[in-house]
């Protein structure tokens, strides 16, 4: 019995030196893995590339061609939205502890707080001489009244409305003429105002290619017009009001980002501001893209945005639902933008835009 349990003993004992040689082993091998998984910097490579060209992506999207489906173009219309890029790719860097994922969104970050930091704040001054508003009235809008009533209540001294239709303009003649004693429409775009109006007249933007357009008779011109150009006999001298709604945009699988039409409209807009006489100019309309395209480098190369200068936010505007995009705009030139927001939804798919401007 001694020699069994001696024997049992014995081999109890090589099992516990035989789990000790296996617990190092286990040890050993742990230690040749860990230092064979590269390090925080090592990781996260692709995560780090992807970082670092989503940066180069913004800060050069000026040099973005429109050669192929308008690209350019189309980039520089959501180009804000690119910034929901970082916090995804942060917390991948994060998954994976790469420290060189973490340091290369260092370059997105700056580049999209260069870009777009200063909207982030709010630059709305108190005061201003006059409130000036614009509204795509749209032309589906099933309450036209209601719309013109609430655009009333605004208490703005100039309205611009585009996007007038002849069934509803009535609508919009009767309900605001209590409130706006001066108003002028043009083909589909109207400016309503507390002070008087003078020098007005009907802006040609069309510039259409082809034969078409040295064709087209006056009245089918008119009929069609969709800007216009009026002086505002303000308390502080006369101020020069635009007015306009250009072509529109399409996102087309076989186009791309079509905008013929629209980067016409606003080359030929560009040209009517360039000869306007008066120091002081407004621009108010539905220009169907933002501000950061080069489509408009005419425009914004001598008007600058009252959004920018003085609102809060990004001022996004279409569609009225969940709006991604500012195409409803107020440029200045001469005056100087206190305040710019938002006005609340109307029937109308786009969502109006107001600004208090001063001398």
């Amino acid at each position: 019995m001694t020699r069994v349990d001696t024997a049992e003993t014995g081999q109890g004992g090589a099992g516990r030196r035989d789990t000790g040689a296996g617990t190092w082993g286990a040890r050993i091998r742990r230690a040749i893995r860990a230092a064979s998984r590269p390090g925080p910097w090592k990781r996260g490579r692709v995560l780090a590339a992807l970082a670092l060209l989503l940066g180069l992506f913004m800060l050069l999207h000026a040099k973005i061609p429109n050669r192929i489906g308008n690209l350019g173009g189309l980039v520089e219309t959501f180009l804000p939205w690119f910034g929901l890029f970082i916090p995804v790719l942060l917390i991948g860097a994060l998954w994976r502890r790469s420290a060189s994922a973490v340091a290369a969104l260092l370059l997105p970050v700056m580049v999209w707080l260069n870009l777009f930091g200063g909207l982030l704040g709010d630059k709305s001054h108190p005061g201003g001489d006059l409130t000036v508003a614009e509204h795509n009235v749209g032309a589906g809008n099933p309450d036209p009244v209601g719309t013109a009533r609430d655009l009333a209540a605004s208490g703005a001294d100039v309205l611009a409305l585009v996007e007038l239709t002849p069934e509803a303009r009535g609508a919009y003649e009767n309900e605001l003429a209590r409130a706006y004693p001066y108003h002028t429409v043009q083909g589909t775009v109207g400016l309503w105002s507390k002070l008087p109006l003078s020098d007005t007249q009907p802006v040609d933007i069309q510039m259409d290619a082809g034969p078409l357009a040295a064709t087209k008779p006056v009245d089918i011109k008119m009929a069609y017009n969709r800007a216009l150009r009026t002086t505002v006999a303000t308390h502080q001298g006369p101020l020069a009001v635009y007015v306009a709604h250009l072509g529109s945009a399409r996102v087309n699988p076989r186009a791309g980002f079509w905008t013929a039409h629209r980067d016409r409209n606003a080359q030929a807009l560009g040209e009517a501001i360039a000869a306007e006489q008066n120091e002081r100019v407004v621009l108010l309309g539905d220009l169907n893209g933002t501000m950061d395209d080069r489509a408009f480098a005419d425009i914004t190369s001598q008007l600058r945005s009252a959004q920018d200068a003085a609102g809060k936010g990004f001022g996004f505007s279409w569609p009225a639902k969940f709006p991604v995009v500012r195409i409803d705009q107020i440029l200045v030139r001469g005056v100087e933008p206190e305040s710019s927001w938002l006005l609340p939804a109307t029937g109308s798919d786009h969502l109006p835009v107001a600004a208090r401007i001063s001398w």
